[in-house]
């Protein structure tokens, strides 16, 4: 196996756009998540049932932020799971804690999304 140089950090302008590659590199990983996918729906979802429920510009922002976390979090659930199939290709008792606790993460970070949009559309 051959070990490959670690290529030269950028600045600059470069590091911007080098920056925003990484960035659609790993948009490009998430999307074949089919929790992503699903979290996607469940944004938009609720983006329609606001709008539709007379929601301000304000609060439709504020469940898009939500929504931006969501895929936040779920974006590090992905890498963590990806770590972790890595260093433990079999099972064992740490990759399902880490894996676990992934999960705990995302769902926390939708009861959040749901609590917010309830109260929207309660109030």
């Amino acid at each position: 196996m051959t070990v490959q140089e670690k290529p030269p950090r950028k600045s600059g302008v470069a590091h911007f756009f080098a920056a925003a590659g990484y960035s659609l590199g790993g948009l490009q990983r998430l999307s074949r998540e089919s929790a992503f996918r699903q979290e996607l729906a469940l944004i938009a979802g609720l983006l329609v049932v606001l709008v539709v429920f007379g929601a301000s510009v304000p609060e439709l922002l504020g469940l898009l932020a939500l929504g931006l976390a969501l895929i936040a979090v779920e974006a590090l659930n992905t890498a963590l799971e990806v770590l972790v199939d890595h260093l433990s290709p079999g099972w064992s008792q740490f990759a399902k804690e880490a894996k676990d606790l992934g999960s705990l993460a995302v769902a926390c970070t939708i009861g959040v999304l749901l609590t917010y949009a309830a109260v929207v559309l309660i109030w």
